[in-house]
């Protein structure tokens, strides 16, 4: 059950849609200006209405707008990460977070440190969320530290960013192409805001709505078991969330890593997110504040292009 603070939001929300419904038309006019009054009642009503659909909520259920809410920050006037003075052909620097879904110090390194990271070197960035989880030898298991349900929010964030995606403006997918990060971080960051509340079907709904990302993609992804789907069939196989989950966990294994949050920049330990504090972080502990990070990753970026 969502907490008094969401529900007063939701509240709001709706009170909003309401607000924006045009008031009826005065009917104390004089018979003397009834076709003028008529006449400019009309073009009132059209004004209300047309101010109500552009001003709508994106929560407002089957209606998809532009972004008009920016969650954390995370959109610039429907633009990606960063301020686009990178090349297309320029070496990004690999930055990555390894977290666990259900976890308040994953939530507090995404708020704290990545989100505001990359809203400024985005673009010089290869930025990756890869996720913690004991991975068994013996079968197909992966078991999550914060149970199945931890494990259904890391398999929607890792279905949400390896999806296919159309570019702005193109009416088909190109191939290879993948959800860009300023969508999954943002639908990844949306998520673990409500961590307790994961995988809430309205809370998954919101924010895949949110950012663009397709709600039944996400789920058919999420459900599939099989770690090959359709294998032989023509064209690409669906996603395999359990099978992308497993991957991301034997990774995060193979480098060691144990800790949520755990970020790495240019393949070594930047920082660690462990108990409410920041921990082991590079320039003497001054790794945790994001102007710190942000300078190195333009020192790196400069330093190879």
């Amino acid at each position: 059950m969502l907490d008094s603070s969401s529900a007063m939001e939701k509240q709001a929300e709706r009170l909003y849609c309401r607000d924006r419904l045009p008031r009826p038309v005065s009917q104390s006019i004089t018979r003397r200006h009834r076709s003028v009054n008529l006449f400019a009642g009309l073009l009132g009503l059209i004004s209300g209405i047309w101010l109500g659909v552009r001003w709508l909520p994106i929560v407002c259920p089957k209606i998809r707008l532009p972004f008009s809410y920016n969650h954390a920050g995370l959109v610039h006037d429907g633009n990606f990460f960063g301020g686009g003075d990178s090349l297309a052909d320029s070496e990004p620097i690999p930055f990555e977070a390894h977290i666990m879904s259900k976890c308040p110090d994953a939530r507090d390194c995404l708020r704290e440190l990545v989100v505001p990271t990359m809203e400024q070197v985005g673009d010089k960035v290869d930025f990756e969320l890869s996720f913690i989880a004991n991975v068994s030898n013996k079968s197909s298991d992966v078991e999550c530290m914060h149970g199945p349900t931890e494990c259904i929010g890391d398999m929607l964030m890792l279905c949400a960013a390896n999806l296919p995606f159309a570019p702005e403006g193109s009416v088909a997918q190109v191939s290879g192409s993948r959800t860009p990060p300023v969508r999954y971080l943002g639908f990844s960051n949306c998520l673990i805001s409500s961590y307790t509340e994961i995988p809430d079907r309205t809370l998954v709904e919101q924010c895949a709505l949110e950012y663009g990302i397709d709600f039944d993609a996400l789920n058919e992804c999420v459900s599939q078991q099989d770690d090959n789907p359709n294998h032989g069939n023509q064209g690409e196989p669906p996603l395999s969330g359990v099978a992308l989950l497993r991957e991301s966990a034997r990774h995060s294994a193979e480098l060691g890593v144990r800790t949520s949050c755990t970020v790495r920049l240019d393949d070594n330990v930047w920082c660690i997110r462990d108990g409410g504090v920041w921990k082991d972080c590079a320039r003497e502990g001054e790794g945790s504040q994001v102007s710190v990070l942000v300078e190195e990753i333009k020192k790196l970026w400069k330093q190879r292009n």
